[in-house]
């Protein structure tokens, strides 16, 4: 199935980030879009160029390559070609005045081609504002994200008990999963956001592994298939009779991400202490759920989640010994980690419809990770889960 985006979705998000733009700083003069995810979320098309705003209202869209694919997939009228940055001259003034740009994404060795044909006052940080605007779901969005919800439910339910054999590779349970994900309808590929982030489609492993430090900011561990590739998973450690399984993955449809967790225990039952903080994750990820209301603040969510669990869970809370994080949930969309996020320090209200992934868990010295992960519609009353919801360590 291969979709375009509404001419009407895009004019909405433009005039969005118009406003937006306005509120940040009343006298900005061009905003440059290089990302290719806001690109894409703002125009319907990821190429090689830059979309640019200006505050009289001008839309323009220069793309190197591919300018007849962006002609193609996007709603925009304002598409034009480009060999260099010289070639904007034609459309915009000299002077660019105070811009925005994406200054987590953006090299310096891109602005310093910029500054050869164009001058600019100031730069200001875009990535604030883009966050903010990607954080609200609309419903053209929301259809894909329960679509994706469904999907992930499944698969983690009913695809990867029926995968799992003894004496399969943490590497060969990555490529049956994907396999069987490529079955359904998923995209090929998980998007996160932050310099370097790098995985395929999550974490997974056997026992212990999953207590492995790694560079990503996540609960979970991984060990990985070497120190160069710290993902994808171990070809050397085997599933054995008794070992948890811990499988975090990402789950894309059209370009949006649903998050979930489910952990299993293979041909036999986990120790009663590690089912016990499993059941408790679950109970504290309901709590959670409850709490995503429009209007609640995320860093009170957090403080009331965190003061509530009990002295056993709280040791191991979110990772696993000093390698433990300090969210409870993080928001996704175009890619897995947006905003808001469930911490200290985010105290901007809930809106309706933003979408939120929960991810209570714990590490189990000798066990393994254990907890679980949802993803929730915040409404007006609490959220909605499109995962499923948590579920108790599924024996195979």
């Amino acid at each position: 199935m291969y979709l375009k985006l509404p001419k009407s979705e895009s004019e909405m998000r433009l005039a969005h980030l118009f406003s937006a733009l306005e509120m940040s700083d009343s006298s900005w003069d061009t905003a440059l879009i290089f990302g290719r995810i806001n690109m894409y979320y703002l125009t319907g098309t990821i190429q090689d160029g830059v979309l640019v705003l200006r505050r009289n209202g001008d839309v323009l869209f220069f793309v190197r390559r591919s300018f007849e694919r962006a002609q193609a997939e996007s709603p925009l009228g304002t598409v034009y070609p480009m060999k260099s940055y010289r070639d904007m001259r034609d459309y915009l003034p000299s002077d660019l005045g105070r811009i925005f740009v994406e200054t987590d994404q953006v090299p310096v060795a891109v602005l310093d081609r910029l500054k050869k044909y164009f001058r600019f006052e100031t730069v200001l940080a875009l990535d604030p504002v883009m966050l903010s605007l990607r954080a609200v779901k609309s419903q053209y969005e929301l259809e894909f994200l329960r679509c994706a919800g469904r999907e992930h439910d499944h698969l983690l339910m009913k695809i990867v008990p029926e995968i799992l054999y003894e004496g399969m590779s943490e590497a060969q349970l990555f490529g049956e999963l994907y396999h069987a994900m490529m079955d359904l309808h998923y995209q090929g590929v998980v998007r996160f956001s932050g310099f370097g982030t790098e995985m395929q489609i999550g974490q997974m492993g056997f026992g212990t592994t999953t207590l492995e430090a790694t560079c990503f900011d996540g609960p979970g561990g991984m060990l990985g298939a070497s120190a160069i590739v710290p993902s994808v998973g171990s070809r050397d450690r085997l599933l054995a009779k008794g070992d948890l399984v811990f499988v975090d993955i990402g789950y894309g449809y059209n370009g949006y991400h649903t998050d979930k967790t489910q952990v299993y225990s293979f041909q036999g039952k986990l120790p009663d202490h590690a089912l016990k903080l499993h059941e408790e994750c679950i109970a504290v990820q309901r709590k959670a759920a409850s709490l995503l209301a429009a209007g609640n603040i995320p860093s009170e969510i957090y403080a009331e989640i965190l003061n509530s669990i009990s002295p056993e869970l709280s040791e191991n809370f979110m990772g696993y010994k000093s390698r433990r994080v300090s969210f409870l949930g993080h928001g996704i969309g175009l890619v897995v980690n947006e905003w808001p996020v469930i911490a200290l320090g985010f105290d901007s209200p809930l809106t309706e419809n933003m979408v939120i992934a929960l991810e209570p868990k714990s590490g189990v010295p000798g066990v393994g990770t254990v907890g679980v992960e949802d993803t929730y519609v915040v409404g007006r009353s609490g959220g909605e889960c499109i995962t499923g919801g948590g579920r108790s360590v599924l024996e195979i």
